[in-house]
């Protein structure tokens, strides 16, 4: 990866580098990936690159302003809520 000007950080990241940037493992950031819940990546050769710009405009989609903030944008789990996976709620609850 090309660094740029001399001194400037990479311009695009793999996902261990990636995942620092916005508080969270690496395994973390993959299954964001996989869900499709995460921030925005590009696939170059098999490998997955992430813009910087595009990890801080994630990140600013939880910007609020209380804990009451009705406007504020929701980020997702990398969990998928259980309501969207039945296989989940069938285990909770084996009598049914």
């Amino acid at each position: 990866m090309s660094k740029g000007p001399a001194g400037a950080p990479p311009k695009y990241l793999r996902t261990k580098e990636a995942a620092p940037i916005v508080g969270l493992c690496a395994r973390t950031l993959e299954k964001h990936r996989t869900y499709g819940t995460g921030p925005k990546y590009r696939k170059v050769g098999g490998r997955v690159l992430y813009d910087i710009d595009d990890l801080h405009a994630w990140i600013a989609l939880g910007a609020r302003t209380s804990t009451s903030d009705t406007n504020a944008t929701v980020v997702p789990p990398a969990k998928p809520h259980a309501a969207r996976a039945p296989a989940y709620a069938d285990r909770r609850n084996p009598a049914s």
